[in-house]
């Protein structure tokens, strides 16, 4: 029976992983450069925590979630996203202790089951950063100038930060009775998903790609917030003005998870069409009493990288190709073989990629894959130069060869290979 890989996921490898090193290197460097570590939390996590944090009624919940019985009787889910998950390990091993502001990342897998289409599958990949512990509008810059650091670095261009204010619980009943309300007023043109939504999550209405026409003349969610959600908002942008940081203000952006607060934000390119978010977040005030933690402010963003490695392919943008061996030894004869082996150890033990033949094919063949494997050079070892405790060094970009003795081979190849960098 032939096995197939299931719809809408992925195999990885050859060049294709290069851009996965690329952008999975750069994430880390940047995500470094900003004082923020590693968290790595469970791919499958109890499904209430989702529930509670995302929404019952958000379209995660009601139609993406991959959720499944285990046979304990618990219903446990596959991470749809990266959010709630650091909340929940940042309450249950009592992090706050160590103090606040704390800045976390985490690359890894999340799962939907959505149509899959470019740059969207149902195991797909995300790089995210979480800034716990600040409710100060510069907690906010830091989060977006951590995007777009990343985003300039990895090369992505023609990009555009879309910004707006969702408000608190305070003031967003009133901007979502008057939201209600225009809706209401052009029911007839709504799709059936927004009929639905219009008394269960009146929000996901403005995020509709079907009545996206609608939400354009939709109201503007800041023009609805409390004093301080306003002046915090009013901050944020003069911050960012001030450093030069390019945003257009969107009043009718929205994020389709319910625990968002006041700043929310998407990164979207111009050359991707409909799914053209590369980059989403947003604050979380609220979330860490929502899933029983102390009340801690809190924002963050997650990039798919998927849609980023489209991104850059669209661009053009060619990444380094990562090197599989900078030395391959061509051994012929068992004893040459051993000798091999002992010369590969040194060299990586240098920190030197090597591959040696495990085929005891001719010579011309290894060096035909030495060749494949895109190796500098070659170290040649057969009964011949055992008997004069030599070994033949080639240099495959124009075959020239030189003996070396056997006592200094190691050392000759790391001084051919750092003069040749």
């Amino acid at each position: 029976m032939k096995y197939e890989r299931i719809k809408g996921t992925q195999d990885v490898f050859g060049e294709e992983v290069n851009y996965w090193y690329f952008i999975e290197e750069n994430a880390r460097m940047v995500a470094n450069l900003y004082g923020y570590e590693e968290i790595r939390t469970p791919i499958i996590e109890p499904t209430e925590l989702f529930v509670r944090s995302v929404g019952e009624e958000t379209d995660i919940v009601q139609k993406e979630m991959y959720t499944f019985t285990d046979k304990g009787g618990r219903s446990i889910t596959l991470r749809p996203e990266g959010t709630a998950p650091t909340v929940r390990a940042f309450i249950e091993n009592s992090l706050i202790n160590e103090g606040l502001p704390q800045r976390f990342f985490y690359i890894g897998p999340m799962f939907r089951y959505e149509r899959p289409q470019a740059g969207r599958l149902r195991q797909f990949h995300q790089f995210g950063v979480e800034l716990i512990g600040s409710a100060h509008p510069s907690a906010d810059v830091e989060v977006l100038l951590v995007a777009k650091h990343f985003l300039d670095r990895i090369g992505v261009r023609d990009y555009v930060v879309h910004l707006n204010s969702i408000g608190c619980p305070r003031c967003r009943p009133t901007y979502r009775q008057k939201l209600k309300e225009y809706y209401e007023s052009h029911f007839d043109q709504l799709c059936d998903d927004c009929k639905r939504r219009l008394n269960t999550n009146v929000l996901r209405l403005l995020d509709c790609k079907i009545d996206a026409a609608l939400a354009e003349g939709a109201p503007k969610s800041f023009e609805f917030l409390c004093d301080d959600c306003r002046a915090h908002y009013e901050e944020l942008k003069q911050r960012l003005i001030d450093l030069k940081f390019e945003f257009v203000e969107d009043g009718t952006l929205v994020r389709g998870l319910d625990y968002y607060t006041r700043t929310v934000f998407e990164v979207r390119h111009r050359e991707l069409g409909a799914q053209n978010t590369i980059l989403a977040g947003g604050r979380y005030d609220g979330l860490f009493e929502e899933l029983g933690g102390q009340s801690t402010p809190a924002l963050g963003f997650a990039s798919g990288i998927e849609r980023l490695i489209l991104t850059l392919k669209n661009q053009g943008v060619q990444v380094a190709r990562k090197e599989k061996c900078s030395v391959y030894i061509a051994t012929l004869g068992l004893k040459a073989s051993i000798e091999g082996f002992r010369i590969a150890e040194e060299l990586r033990k240098k920190g030197v990629s090597v591959v040696t033949d495990v085929n005891d094919r001719k010579l011309n063949a290894q060096l035909k894959h030495a060749n494949k494997l895109g190796a500098k050079l070659a170290v040649i070892l057969g009964e011949d130069e055992l008997a004069r405790s030599i070994a033949h060094v080639k240099l495959l970009e124009n075959f020239t060869q030189v003996e070396v003795s056997l006592d200094v081979v190691v050392e000759y190849v790391i001084e051919l290979l750092r003069s040749r960098t």
